[in-house]
């Protein structure tokens, strides 16, 4: 979702990073010298002063990097490479030299012209933390006190990213602008606030920053401190006139970031101020929504004790609970069923049991059948259309996971197995996952199942089966039908030649062709198997006349011989009387077979215990 915190930044960046593009003039040997003398640097004072070793370690070099995240911190400055000459103006600031500095304002130096990078000694006085040198260049270049580096940033904003007070009392008493912004449109305000800085936060509100400032993506100061999660810095922006309902470019509010980030204690403080608890991103997804999508069971319990509307669905139409539930949080889904529509469950076009058996959360899925949800809602036409096998079931989504556990219960409570356009009993037979295929029967799945939008002369379950032979015999068991498969338009006569189908050239109005068992066992990955699929076939039917395309197979390979003496007729009447048996017994009692109240040897006899047959 795009209102996710870390994307309504600018892209790429996160917390504790700044981009900077200051190294590109620099050779690839003085990066990798500078990387390792960065890495060699001594660490700062605690005052964020940096240690006099790190002179050299100056933006003003060529190797200058604006202040950074860290920096901001206290971090050691960037080092310059090696062999390049200090500025004595920067030795003379970074030792706080007054003297030094009034010396070569007198000798005519001056001290406000920038660098390359865009850097002017004012910026150095601030970035070492000396507020004698920061007073005494304002009193000699009071028009340089906004001045702005080449990254756009204002001595105010360095002072701020690194919490110097001090420095920053000398530049708003000397005048400073507080609402000049760099690049990212970013205040000294807001940066304060990046920093969790409350102090630094008063003394700017106090000389009256614009608390209600966005930066280039609409985040304000107050998005920024909630969600870090400081109550200080969110009280004193509120008191000082911060809009609690103010929207980035995403549309979210602070409450929503508070929410979506698990800050409890900002969303509390915001709710106790008069947020708006069912505020909406430009998505439509609710402050209830995110935080659910992010797993924050303490902040939606909070939210839902607000009376926050649990039947608030984003852009795509989907409420808490279906979020709760793809994410198989069962503590969020006990939470929301009591809230949640049921008419507004089907309205979305999608049950929450979907979700769980799209994502095999097994438990989930039992907490909601017991709470009544249908197990034979079906995928709206609209949501049905984004899968190419155009599913609609919750059945076909643990059938598809292969998931035997999820497909059992969905049976058991009643899941209807016939209802897909394609048969999860296909897509079970194409997993090759016989106890997946053996609970479909048991709970009437058609053993004969067709694809109507790939018609076939024969059920489609015998044409998944054909290259597995035991996957054949175990459908011809449960009553495929074998008949249908010798059933050709053709008969004897010359069949003709098969055309490649171009689905792109036929009219839309033209329905598809309807294809023969001979055609599909002459194709090229099937006719090398075709001699046993018939041998298994032919024992699950009775007289039936070969077409010359079979016959032709047949005859190909020698090692065929006996299927091509076994199709002749008359069949023995041994065989032509079990056909018969099965066929009044029915598919339903060919499942029971095992269980039926008849003589064992009989019970072996249908069930093609050829070594036990009947003499």
């Amino acid at each position: 979702m795009a209102t996710r915190v870390t994307a309504s930044r600018e892209s790429g960046r996160t917390f504790g990073q700044e981009e900077y593009s200051l190294y590109s003039g620099l050779s690839e040997d003085e990066l990798i010298q500078m990387a390792v003398e960065q890495s060699l640097a001594v660490a700062p004072s605690s005052s964020g002063q940096p240690p006099s070793s790190t002179v050299q370690a100056h933006p003003r070099g060529r190797a200058q990097a604006q202040v950074n995240r860290s920096a901001a911190h206290g971090s050691a400055a960037q080092p310059c490479p090696k062999n390049r000459e200090p500025d004595p103006v920067v030795v003379a600031i970074t030792n706080g030299d007054e003297g030094a500095l009034t010396k070569m304002m007198q000798a005519g130096k001056k001290l406000s012209v920038p660098n390359r990078e865009g850097w002017i000694p004012l910026h150095d006085a601030v970035y070492y933390n000396k507020p004698g040198c920061v007073k005494l260049l304002l009193r000699a270049y009071p028009g340089t006190v906004d001045c702005r580096t080449l990254a756009e940033e204002t001595a105010l904003i360095l002072a701020t990213a690194r919490g110097y007070l001090e420095c920053m009392h000398c530049l708003l008493e000397a005048g400073a602008e507080c609402d000049i912004t760099n690049k990212a449109k970013e205040t000294a305000l807001y940066k304060a606030c990046e920093n969790k800085s409350a102090e630094v936060v008063k003394l700017l509100v106090k000389f009256n920053a614009n608390v209600n400032h966005r930066c280039n993506l609409g985040w304000t100061a107050l998005h920024e401190a909630v969600v870090r999660n400081d109550l200080d810095i969110i009280e004193a922006l509120i008191t000082a006139g911060a809009k609690i309902e103010s929207t980035n470019s995403y549309g979210i509010t602070p409450l929503f970031v508070a929410a979506q980030s698990g800050q409890m204690e900002a969303v509390r403080f915001l709710v106790k101020c008069g947020a708006n608890i069912n505020t909406q991103a430009s998505d439509n997804a609710s402050a209830l929504y995110e935080a659910c999508k992010n797993e924050h069971v303490e902040i939606v319990e909070f939210l839902l004790s607000q009376n926050a509307d649990a039947n608030k669905g984003n852009k795509d139409g989907w409420l808490p609970l279906h979020i709760a539930a793809a994410k198989g949080n069962m503590d969020l889904v006990q939470i929301l069923i009591p809230v949640t529509s049921k008419v507004r469950v089907r309205r979305s076009g999608i049950s929450p049991l979907h979700l769980a058996a799209q994502h095999n959360h097994v438990d989930v899925m039992e907490e909601l059948i017991e709470a009544g949800f249908s197990v034979n809602a079906l995928l709206s036409p609209e949501r049905s259309r984004l899968f190419e096998d155009k599913r609609t079931s919750i059945l076909y989504f643990a059938v598809y996971n292969n998931n035997i556990e999820t497909t059992e219960i969905l049976l058991k409570a009643g899941a209807n197995p016939n209802e897909d356009l394609i048969s999860p009993l296909l897509i079970a037979i194409r997993h090759g996952s016989v106890k997946i295929i053996r609970i479909l029967m048991d709970y009437g799945a058609n053993i004969n199942a067709y694809i109507l939008t790939h018609p076939t002369s024969f059920p489609a379950t015998i044409m998944f089966s054909m290259k597995y032979l035991s996957l054949l015999k175990l459908i011809m068991d449960y009553g495929g039908d074998g008949e249908s498969c010798f059933d050709c338009d053709y008969g004897s006569c010359q069949h003709p030649e098969q055309v490649q189908r171009n689905p792109e050239r036929e009219p839309e109005n033209k329905h598809p062709k309807v294809v023969q068992f001979c055609e599909i066992v002459s194709t090229a990955g099937i006719c090398r198997w075709a001699g046993p699929i018939i041998d298994v076939l032919l024992d699950y039917v009775g007289n039936v006349n070969l077409c010359s395309k079979l016959k032709e197979h047949l005859d190909s390979y020698e090692d065929w011989a006996t299927t091509r003496a076994k199709s002749e007729l008359p069949r023995p009447l041994l065989h032509l009387c079990r056909i018969k048996i099965r066929k009044i017994l029915g598919r339903e009692r060919l499942r029971l077979i095992e269980i039926l109240p008849l003589p064992g040897r009989l019970r072996k006899y249908l069930d093609y215990d050829l070594t036990n047959e009947l003499a």
